[in-house]
């Protein structure tokens, strides 16, 4: 494993250079994916249109709903360009071939080649055609980094004044308005419509409408920022399994207090991240490109390895889109939430934010059986038991028969759903990735870190298993009997260390372990990536064998 340690209580030089550039030109066509090459859309004859109709509807099934023309371009990638007018006709061709499907398309940006132009489209399923694509971001850094602040800005659609009035409405505990910190876990949501328009509480009265007017939505997983909440930050990152996070540094405080140490906890568990430098209205040019070297230097240690990628335009956004998953690129954006400077680039980076499953893993995954993780719990006078969580596959509807647990010794019991609602909104069906509350009948007494599963797959539960786990950072050394809390997906425990592979463990050493849970079986996968912790110390660690209870 790279050296994830310089994230965690160890000071490392950080002065490697590292050379490395974003290739700009575009590549060949692939036949697979959701990107499409026309060199031009003159005039189709009838059979010519319904074959560029087929063919769109792979794309944009390809994309979970979404799809990128670029037109004026070979096959082979070459940009040759169209007249105005040729252009002009080819999009209008575009417009007809998306509204046969219910699609709309919105132009992202054309370029000008010797007086010719070349255009990047974005074709996205209008809302009631598609289950909503959802992106779930956790936005991580450090205390008074802005955090609350800018998703505040983001969701209500308003500026803040500078004194952190657009946080107020992110806040769930008195404290948290009196302190300016958030302690807890909260969730935020955005949209965009079918022609990249942001939807937020600006225009929308609540969230139900978001969902009902978008295409698009991204829900923003809120963390606590402050050292005493790390149990709070670790839980909502494993658990909630964001596909991004948004690492937000303060111009002017730097990269201070838990920012290379959340940082860390995002390349632990393997998720994309892109960093937003905030408060750029209160600093100089120069301290504002002092934290900015400092952030580029951090992201090129061994540990990270990413590819600082500085946003400065409209250009920049979109390549940074294509770029952040597959060329490990991480764009950097500088924003006020006072000023409003660098905001609409950021948001036109979320509206083209790739989903990071792919079709024919989507389609595997809602073929499987359903398995929910439970995430929170209430009890309604009017409606009993209802559980919030995410799907990790298969599909739930109404009325299906499912089993919880494990309770205390193991088992499994019958529940039936009785009812779905996501973002408050009546649902007949859930799919792999999607978030939702579901309401149950005849359910015991559940907890945080159940499972719903279908009645035919037999589950069970462990309290032992092996992992091979890594060291981040620990003061002295580790060895069997050591007990340490748990975070493996919505899995919150204390466990035990029965026995290693190594005598004793120390900062970057890698062993391989047996784990014991000291209170109550639960139930995890193989393979899982988990981190665990004690007071400075941390770990990460990835499942190798269960051993189920007899």
């Amino acid at each position: 494993m790279d050296k994830l340690a310089d994230f965690f209580g160890i000071e490392t030089d950080s002065s490697e250079e590292e050379t490395s550039t974003v290739v700009r030109s575009l590549p060949p066509e692939i036949e697979e994916g959701n990107i499409e090459y026309k060199l031009k859309l003159l005039s189709p004859s009838p059979y010519r249109f319904e074959h560029l109709v087929t063919q769109m509807k792979w794309r944009l099934k390809e994309g979970l709903g979404e799809a990128i023309y670029e037109i004026g371009v070979e096959d082979c990638g070459h940009m040759t360009g169209l007249r105005q007018d040729e252009m002009e006709a080819s999009l209008e061709t575009l417009t007809k071939m998306a509204e046969r499907l219910g699609a709309s398309i919105s132009l992202i940006r054309q370029v000008e080649l010797d007086g010719r132009f070349a255009a990047e489209v974005l074709v996205r399923l209008e809302s009631e055609r598609q289950h909503n694509l959802d992106i779930r971001i956790a936005v991580l850094g450090n205390a008074a980094a802005g955090k609350s602040t800018l998703l505040g800005v983001l969701s209500q659609g308003e500026l803040d004044n500078g004194q952190g009035k657009a946080r107020l409405n992110l806040f769930r505990h008195v404290h948290e308005i009196q302190t300016g910190r958030t302690s807890s876990i909260s969730q935020e949501l955005v949209g965009f419509d079918g022609q990249g328009q942001l939807m937020n509480y600006s225009t929308l009265k609540s969230a139900a409408e978001i969902c009902e007017y978008s295409s698009k939505l991204v829900t923003f997983i809120d963390l606590a920022g402050h050292q005493k909440y790390t149990k709070t930050t670790i839980f909502g990152l494993t658990t909630y399994e964001p596909l991004y996070a948004m690492l937000v540094i303060s111009a002017k405080g730097g990269l201070a207090g838990t920012t290379k140490e959340h940082l860390g906890f995002a390349l632990a568990l393997e998720v994309p991240v892109f960093v937003v430098l905030s408060k750029t209205d209160v600093c100089t040019e120069d301290a504002i490109a002092e934290t900015l070297a400092l952030t580029e230097s951090i992201l090129k240690l061994p540990g990270c390895r990413k590819v600082p990628f500085p946003v400065v335009n409209k250009e920049d956004v979109i390549m940074a889109a294509a770029n952040i998953i597959k060329d490990n690129v991480c764009p950097i954006f500088m924003t006020s939430s006072v000023t409003g400077h660098g905001l609409d680039l950021l948001i036109l980076f979320l509206n083209l934010l790739p989903p990071m499953v792919s079709v024919k893993d989507r389609e595997k995954l809602d073929q499987e059986r359903p398995e929910f993780k439970i995430e929170e719990m209430y009890s309604l006078s009017d409606v009993g038991t209802v559980v919030g969580g995410t799907l990790q596959c298969g599909v739930i509807k109404p009325g299906d028969r499912l089993v919880v647990g494990p309770l205390g010794h193991g088992e499994f019991v019958p529940v039936t759903v009785a009812s779905i609602r996501r973002f408050g909104t009546p649902s007949q069906s859930l799919r792999t990735g999607q978030s939702a509350s579901l309401a149950l009948s005849n359910a015991p007494k559940l907890r945080k870190g159940m499972v719903l599963v279908a009645a035919d797959v037999q589950p069970s539960a462990c309290l032992r298993f092996e992992a091979d786990i890594e060291i981040l950072y620990h003061a002295g050394a580790i060895s069997k009997g050591f007990q340490s809390t748990v975070h493996i997906g919505n899995v919150c425990h204390t466990a035990v260390i029965e026995s290693m592979d190594q005598e004793c463990l120390s900062t970057n050493d890698s062993a391989h372990v047996t784990f014991r849970f000291l209170n109550r079986p639960e139930c995890i996968r193989p393979h899982a990536r988990f981190l665990f912790r004690e007071s400075s110390t941390k770990g990460l660690g990835h499942v190798t064998e269960i051993h189920p209870l007899p």
